[in-house]
């Protein structure tokens, strides 16, 4: 039997009957309500926000926390398949989805009173609040303890001060979880949309997660009550505990970008006639597929052993690293070799490489640039801390 081109070690195989169900189910979702219209959002710097109702009703808003929260309750791989068949679409859907799932809703569970839980989790779930995550600074980026941003207690309540930049969600979130500076260590608050002095501006002129709203956010003398503070976690170990569980959806969403740009490429190349052949019969072609194929291979066989080890309660931050720094290097590799195949036509939307290899520029880079996550495995592999 011919091995399936884009699953050449089967890893279907290794899934769960529940992990095939959600990874057909999302990759429908994809094929029919994504793909037909996420050119054109991209082209318009739209974000496809008629869609949030469908993902919520598929279970995929905060899929892994308990169903008593009106979440699915489904365990790591499954939503590391979430997020592999929402990026084959596009990576600002798949944005959308961490951010909601791992850094707004996961803290609220992890972090939160069980009062805070179920007042947010199962609208969130349902769609009908959403978040968006403020650690990142202007001058901040790569060292989020060179927080400018603070809170200070006044009286029952909190005054937040401050800025956040690169907000995936800003414009469109109903509340924002915000990390400040207190007298007892960083701290996380549930900023709602409608606090006095809190603020959200569109970042424009993107050239990447073109379908994805990004945003500034200014916080000007907030009041927040002290039940929107979140209570169970001070220091950096709160919003890093949330990226690590961001970071490890990301591992998977570049394999689905991937896949989608060997598979445009593929077709391509074998119905393109030059020289009165194939462009696929060629020599040169033919091994640019064959390594995409096999780093496509490579990265679904690190995520599928990261999500077991993760479900078992072994995943390490250091895996989590390794897994993002490999998988998005393998995409936008692949992104551009195959927009190289598709020559001139490639340059244009039409076709879903160069809009992947534009997107594929912010994943390498946020939560954790790939410079970074190197460095983390160098830490592990060293003892030596060379930040």
């Amino acid at each position: 039997m011919a091995l399936h081109p884009y699953d050449l070690y089967d890893v279907r195989s290794l899934l769960s009957e529940e992990e095939l169900a959600v990874q057909d189910t999302v990759a429908r979702f994809t094929d029919e309500r994504v793909l037909p219209i996420i050119g054109d959002c991209f082209d318009e710097g739209r974000f496809p926000s008629e869609l949030i109702p469908e993902m919520a009703e598929l279970g995929l808003l905060g899929s892994s926390l308990p169903e008593e929260y009106g979440c699915a309750g489904l365990n790591a791989v499954s939503y590391g398949l979430i997020c592999q068949e929402l990026e084959r679409g596009d990576s600002g859907i798949r944005s959308f989805a961490s951010v909601q799932s791992s850094l707004c809703m996961y803290p609220i569970f992890a972090y939160g009173t069980e009062d805070q839980r179920k007042r947010w989790l199962p609208d969130m779930a349902a769609g009908k609040v959403i978040g968006c995550f403020g650690l990142t600074e202007p001058q901040g980026g790569s060292d989020p303890a060179n927080m400018k941003t603070n809170a200070r207690k006044d009286g029952a309540d909190w005054i937040l001060n401050g800025a956040k930049m690169w907000i995936t969600n800003g414009n469109v979130a109903d509340i924002a979880i915000v990390w400040a500076q207190t007298d007892d260590g960083i701290q996380g608050f549930i900023v709602e949309k409608g606090f006095s002095g809190f603020s959200a501006q569109e970042i424009k002129h993107k050239m990447s997660l073109r379908a994805s709203v990004t945003s500034a956010l200014y916080l000007d003398d907030v009041r927040v009550p002290e039940e929107n503070r979140l209570p169970n976690v001070k220091g950096l170990k709160g919003p890093l505990g949330c990226l690590t569980q961001a970071r490890y959806g990301i591992t998977w969403g570049p394999i689905g970008a991937a896949i989608a740009c060997l598979d445009e490429a593929l077709n391509y190349s074998k119905e393109r006639i030059l020289f009165g052949k194939p462009v696929a019969s060629t020599q040169a072609v033919q091994l640019k597929l064959a390594d995409m194929a096999r780093r496509i291979t490579s990265a679904q066989l690190l995520c599928v052993q990261l999500g077991r080890l993760k479900d078992a309660g072994k995943m390490q931050p250091t895996q989590v690293s390794l897994a993002k720094w490999n998988n998005c290097r393998m995409a936008i590799d692949i992104a551009r070799e195959a927009r190289d195949i598709l020559g001139g036509a490639g340059i244009t939307t039409e076709h879903c490489p160069i809009r992947h290899a534009l997107n594929l520029e912010s994943v390498i880079t946020y939560e954790g640039t790939e410079t970074v996550h190197q460095l983390v495995v160098g830490r592990e592999l060293t003892g030596i801390n060379a930040f």
